[in-house]
């Protein structure tokens, strides 16, 4: 997991999920005025929960897009 320092945004490698999961993710749908569509230039990863632990804590007032707060390397 990396940090882009310009945007704030976490670039995570992991397992790419499989077309069954893809389905299901679909099926349970996304964030409110989400499409559940995945686009081209998008895919849908796994994260193993080991991962979970090495996720930067989300503060009160932090908004997305923000890299005061560095990310740990995996």
């Amino acid at each position: 997991m990396w940090l882009h320092e310009e945007t704030g945004d976490l670039l995570i490698q992991s397992y790419r999920a499989t077309a069954a999961e893809v389905k299901d993710c679909k099926e349970v749908g996304s964030v409110p005025g989400h499409s559940t569509d995945v686009p081209d230039n998008e895919t849908i990863i796994r994260l193993p929960a080991a991962m979970l632990d090495y996720l930067p804590a989300r503060r009160e007032g932090d908004r997305g897009g923000e890299a005061e707060h560095a990310a740990p390397s995996a």
